[in-house]
């Protein structure tokens, strides 16, 4: 524990990590509703407006694959604050662009700096959990979800003042966590290697482990799931089956409380059977639920059906999630930066071929959701068998 910061109950510090994880979401977020104003504001195409939402993922992936591995050589609570400190600078200066140009690059820098803060986070849980980093992984995950759930709200409410005021508020959360990181965070540092890596040596470690790689296609599968569900589910209920706009924002909710009640479920059983037995669960159920929902659309049966199989799918899909990143950090405790910066990346960059992907099969209808997110699922249910081969081979070997 470095002398800079005051020790505190691991309950009150893994909130303090959401928090740190949640920047990111928010910033996201916050400004979505923004976008047409900003286009008024700069004289410019919506297009433009929105690519800075693609440049700022960019800017997000690129900053996890430079600073994932000096998260593995340094101390990580530097990085936080080095991380926050360039957000709440960056986001200072979003307020004064004076033309779209200047906006975009700037939400670059924003992410690329800020994603100092938050590609550590899962390395010091690993390291303050342990076997159990799937725990708290999920109660981590379970308390940052509230931050997309609530930023287009906000974002909306500080819009009647100005676009700017996002922006004002954004920097102002950065600042408290990083007053409250400064002094609470403990000094976690990576453990320390028997000798010095060079940052290709790194990824090549995480790259060459078999075991590992099928973990990381399982969870890039998932963000494929999560992905298209997050680019389809408008379009699904509110065009193909017609529900009102406060129909849309129950139901939605209501996918949101399935994740959350996943997390919650995982915390209490994961540290008695193991996160590789809960990843199994978690692929029965979506293996289920994915193959229930396209048949849903094959047969047309009506909204509730979809209802019901959509809520233990989004469950199941975050179970899966949490205990894949966990399996991925314990096989690479001096490596957990380099893991996470890898898997972060792999998973954005996946995840970006959902929108896409649906396009070209559009016909309208719910089916090409339903077959995107039914293909993910049995990609994971693939790796998962073959990482049984593998250790069943180790074993006999």
């Amino acid at each position: 524990m470095s002398n800079n910061s005051v020790k505190i109950p691991l309950k009150y510090l893994l909130p303090l990590l959401a928090a740190i994880i949640a920047v990111s979401p928010l910033a996201i977020d916050m400004y979505l509703p923004a976008m047409p104003t900003l286009a008024e504001h700069f004289s410019t195409e919506m297009p433009l407006v929105q690519n800075s939402l693609s440049i700022y993922l960019f800017g997000y992936a690129l900053g996890m694959l430079v600073f994932g591995p000096m998260a593995d050589k340094h101390s990580r609570r530097k990085l936080v604050i080095i991380g926050l400190t360039g957000f709440l600078l960056t986001t200072l200066l979003l307020t004064i662009a004076q033309n779209i140009e200047q906006f975009i690059v700037l939400r670059f820098m924003q992410a690329f700096i800020g994603s100092a803060a938050t590609v550590v986070v899962p390395g010091i849980i690993n390291q303050l959990y342990g076997k159990d980093t799937a725990k708290g992984l999920s109660y981590v995950s379970m308390i940052m979800m509230l931050a997309p759930m609530i930023a287009p709200s906000i974002g909306s409410a500080l819009l009647l003042h100005s676009w700017q005021m996002i922006f004002y508020i954004l920097a102002l959360y950065a600042l408290v966590i990083l007053v409250l990181g400064t002094f609470f965070l403990p000094d976690v540092n990576s453990q320390k290697a028997s000798r010095e890596y060079r940052t290709i040596e790194r990824y090549k470690i995480v790259f060459s482990n078999k075991k590992a790689r099928l973990d990381l296609i399982s969870s890039m599968m998932v963000s494929l799931a999560f992905f298209a569900y997050i680019t389809a589910i408008s379009f699904v209920y509110l065009t193909v089956f017609k529900v009102s706009e406060f129909e849309f924002s129950v139901l939605f909710g209501m996918n949101v409380l399935a994740l959350m009640t996943a997390h919650f479920i995982n915390t209490r059983v994961v540290t008695k059977v193991g996160s590789r037995k809960m990843l199994s669960y978690g692929m029965l159920l979506a293996v289920i639920a994915a193959t229930s929902l396209v048949l849903a659309n094959i047969l047309s049966l009506p909204l509730v059906y979809h209802v019901a199989v959509i809520l233990p799918l989004m469950g199941s899909l975050s179970m899966i999630s949490v205990n894949a990143n966990a399996l991925i950090l314990q096989e690479f405790a001096e490596h957990a930066g380099t893991a996470t910066a890898v898997n972060g990346t792999l998973r954005f960059g996946v995840g970006a071929l959902a929108g896409p992907i649906l396009a070209v099969f559009y016909d309208g209808t719910a089916l090409p959701f339903a077959l995107l997110m039914a293909a993910a699922v049995y990609i994971v249910l693939l790796c998962q068998f073959m990482h049984r081969v593998v250790d069943k081979s180790e074993v006999e070997t």
